[in-house]
This record gives structure tokens, sequence and C-alpha cells, in this order.
């Protein structure tokens, strides 16, 4: 299918107010992108955080008028708040496939290969784990999948029992699995991350011994090893829920935590766990620690 695109960089407070105008003119879908490499972090609780500069992008059908839109567009706002305005025909294509050009092979700790369909790499003394872009977060690209996986792959989890809590794709769960874990249980609040999980259990082979569950699903019990890469709010809002699932002597591995959010979240495990120094990558922290 062919689509009429239509882009425009405006500022954080109009972006919402443009986005709006460009959804009552008949667009299909309607994104923000960041126009100037600007991070933003984790917002406070019940904040929308955009760009300062954020690109507005409007997607509509081939039998839309992009020239009447664009003349409604400056009708109504301001010539000098609008910049880089554009149209561009573009065509249908396999998204997530598309991005695979982009997502290559990757090893952890000498052990744990993860890798798109068709790029599997087999190679003595390691494993394979086989994972593509879907709707769920986690592919090991992002530096804090990638601090759990060489985690993962560093340890000896054969015999082990261990619960991804906030599974996202499942990629630990499957992973711990591959390792030698004797089972591996996954947890999260939305269901399209259960489905993803389980998807890639069966991509994996590893179905038989992976459970998985919405929250109210989930029978709480004490794990060898319990991995929570979540972030820093809902990880120090849940440290006795999610300490409470390590069994006494075991590990816990806590990620999605800015290197400013570590000492927060020590903090607030303090009581329940022993921690070993920060393991840092990029701006972002793994916290492992043993349970009291």
């Amino acid at each position: 299918m062919t689509w009429h695109q239509i882009s425009v960089i405006t500022t954080e407070d109009l972006a919402p107010r443009l986005a709006d105008f460009f959804d009552k003119l008949g667009a299909v879908s309607v994104t923000y992108m960041d126009a100037e490499d600007e991070p933003i972090y984790e917002p406070a609780i019940g904040e929308t955080k955009i760009w300062s500069n954020t690109e507005v992008i409007a997607l509509y059908e081939l039998d839309a008028e992009p020239e009447l839109i664009k003349n409604q567009v400056y009708a109504t706002f301001k010539a000098e708040q609008l910049h880089n305005y554009r149209h561009e025909i573009i065509e249908d294509q396999e998204w997530e496939r598309a991005w695979m050009e982009f997502y290559k092979p990757m090893k952890f700790a000498d052990k744990l290969w993860v890798c798109p369909t068709d790029q599997e790499q087999y190679e003595s003394g390691t494993v394979c784990l086989t994972l593509d872009p879907g709707l769920a977060f986690g592919t090991g690209t992002h530096p804090t999948t990638a601090l759990c996986l060489e985690w993962l792959a560093s340890h000896d989890l054969a015999g082990k029992t261990v619960i991804d809590y906030g599974c996202g794709s499942g990629i630990l769960a499957v992973a711990a699995i591959l390792l030698d874990a004797k089972e591996a249980h996954a947890v999260d609040i939305d269901p399209q991350a259960i489905t993803a999980t389980l998807s890639n259990a069966l991509k994996n082979r590893v179905q038989d011994k992976i459970s998985c569950y919405l929250p109210e699903q989930f029978t709480p019990f004490q794990a060898d090893v319990v991995l929570a890469n979540i972030l820093a709010k809902p990880l120090i809002e849940m440290a006795e829920q999610i300490s409470n699932l390590v069994a006494s002597g075991s590990h816990l591995v806590l990620s999605g935590i800015l290197h400013e959010q570590a000492e927060s979240v020590m903090n607030a495990y303090r009581q329940y766990i022993i921690f070993e120094a920060p393991v840092q990558q990029e701006d972002w922290i793994r916290l492992e620690g043993i349970k009291r």
C-alpha cells in the first residue's frame, strides 16, 4: 500500500496540538520523533515528556489531498512555529524486517549468542538464542537488556529456577533456559509481552520449561535467580515484593536503572539484599546482590 507522509518540526508545547490537528484531518497515524538527538529519561508518574524540538509525522491514505492539508495547517498555525515541512509518498513495507538491517548477532560472555532469524551462530561452547524484533521490548541491543544477558551468560545456571519479572520479549527467560536453568517463570503486566515470550520460547524450543503470567495469575514463590529489568521507580516501589521472590542466599539482578538512580534503588533493597559493586554500560546500571 502507498501512503502520503507529512512531517513537520515544531516545539514541545505545540506538538500535541499539531498532532491533534493532523488527526482531525483524517490521519491514519501520528507519530512523535526526536528532531535533535535529545535524550529523554524516565518521566515522573503521570507525566508524558516529549522533546524540546519534536518532529510530528502524520500518515494519510493515498486519496488524501496533501496540498489542502498543508494549507489548513499554515492557516491554523503560525509559519514561524513550523519548520522543515515535508510531504513524500512512501511505500508500505515489512517494518520489522526493515529494522533487521541494523540488528546483527551479539555475543555475551563468550557463551551466549543472540541472533536474528537466518543469522544464527553455531560455535563450539556457546548457545544461540534466536530473536526478532516484535511487539514487546527486549532484543539485547539496549544496555539494560545486554547487562542482564551478560550476567546470565557469566553464571552457572545449571538446575536453577529463574524468575524474569517484567519479561518483555522473554529474552532473559529464554536465555536462562538455553544456559541450562531448570525452569523459568516470566511475569509482565502487558498481555503482548506474554504473547511475545510464548512465541520466543517456542521459536527456541524451550516452551516446556517456561511459564508465563500476568501479575494477577502469578503465585509468588522463592527462586534461585530473580531478574527485574524494568525502571527505577517501579523497582523501588516493589522492593519488598521483588525481594521476597529471592530465596535466601540466592541472586537478585536489577536493571533499567540510570547511573544517578542507582543509590536510590540500592537503598530500597539494602534491608533484603547485599549488593556487589554496580556495573555500568553507557548511562545504565546493573545491580546484583545476594539475599540476606
